[in-house]
């Protein structure tokens, strides 16, 4: 997800996104510890939106 995206989006559905990806990013990490996973960047593609969302929620409570 791109940080254009992000911001275009409200803090409930970045909410919803943030868990959404954080529950993709477990179930994906888990599969790749026991059998190798196809493209093992994804996990990192993954790792990075979650932590955009939680920076621009973070930012938009600070304001």
């Amino acid at each position: 997800m791109k940080q254009s995206e992000i911001k275009n989006l409200s803090a409930a559905e970045l909410q919803e996104q943030l868990s959404q990806l954080k529950k993709t990013y477990t179930d994906l990490k888990n599969a790749h510890a026991i059998s190798p996973i196809q493209n093992p960047l994804q996990l990192r593609g993954l790792r990075r939106s979650v932590a955009r969302l939680h920076t621009e929620l973070t930012k938009r409570e600070l304001q």
